[in-house]
């Protein structure tokens, strides 16, 4: 089995990369899919790669060009200057969870497999799954699963997993998902699951407040011309996503001039999301639930020089 099997490969490098002496960043490494990609169409050029899963350093690619920074994406800006790499002329991110971590039963991440309820990507980290289960109280488990599952139910789901660990505490996936079965719809319990596990895993991960932090610091870290493609698997992503690329903040708003005219720093290259076809969703299920977007930054305008 490949450790992971990258979404949309082709097409988002092609984006990404302008000029092949440019200075590129894949800040989701993975298993290098889109790595290896970016380096195929380099001459002269340089890519830097983060991944935080100490389990992506046994993938590494041998390449003069190549640098590796072991650390979450959310300290882009300073390992870029650590790396005399700032500003660069592409940043890339294919957030979610690589085919590794779900397919890895230990790992915690699927509700389809029994394994230790964990679903840290970086496994030194702080607080686990089994920590936000056993340890957050009714109100903070059923805001985690409006907020990041988008479910209404949230409530009851809180309840029946508050139940279940005054028997004994939850440590395994398998714990987990017949704890809230009762709470189920039938016929529809592997997307609530789905949204379930999802809404767990960006908690404990964290993972909305790091996309923020990444997007709101590719501003300064992209050169004029640099490209920022993001590939997103979920809304809440690739809201944010869109949100920040039509307008530069993580508000939406686009903010404007005295006279008027936006002032975002991004100019969009596509207009709508690109999703993959029926071919590739055929070969990699995993692509069904997969968005890119691609903006460039542009030179503000000062519009008063003309006046």
């Amino acid at each position: 089995m490949e450790y992971h099997n990258p979404v949309l490969l082709q097409l988002s490098v092609n984006y990404l990369v302008t000029s092949p002496e440019g200075t590129y960043v894949d800040v989701t490494y993975g298993g290098g899919g889109h790595s290896r990609a970016i380096l195929e169409k380099l001459d002269g050029g340089r890519l830097i790669a983060f991944d935080q899963d100490a389990d992506a350093q046994s993938q590494l690619v041998e390449d003069e060009r190549f640098t590796f920074v072991a650390s979450n994406f959310k300290n882009l800006s300073r390992f870029l200057k650590y790396h005399q790499a700032y500003p660069v002329d592409g940043i890339m991110a294919d957030l979610g969870v690589s085919s590794h971590q779900f397919d890895t039963p230990e790992r915690g991440f699927s509700y389809r497999e029994d394994g230790v309820l964990d679903m840290r990507m970086n496994k030194n980290a702080g607080k686990s799954a089994q920590d936000i289960v056993n340890q957050y109280d009714e109100k903070a488990l059923s805001d985690i699963f409006y907020r990041y599952g988008e479910l209404p139910d949230g409530r009851a789901l809180a309840r029946r997993i508050i139940r279940a660990r005054e028997d004994q505490p939850i440590t395994t996936t398998q714990q987990l998902v017949n704890a809230l079965k009762p709470s189920l719809i039938r016929g529809r319990e592997n997307k609530s699951l789905s949204k379930i596990f999802q809404a767990i895993r960006i908690e404990v991960n964290q993972e909305m407040a790091v996309l923020e932090s990444f997007l709101e610091q590719t501003v300064d870290a992209l050169k004029v011309g640099g490209r920022l493609v993001v590939i997103s698997y979920h809304s809440l992503e690739d809201r944010l996503v869109k949100c920040f690329m039509r307008s530069g903040n993580l508000e939406g708003e686009v903010e404007k001039d005295f006279y008027g005219n936006p002032q975002s720093p991004f100019k969009l290259i596509t207009r709508k999301a690109i999703v993959p076809d029926s071919e590739e969703i055929n070969l990699n299920p995993r692509a069904r639930s997969a968005k890119l977007r691609v903006a460039e930054k542009i030179t503000p305008v000062n519009h008063g020089d003309h006046i």
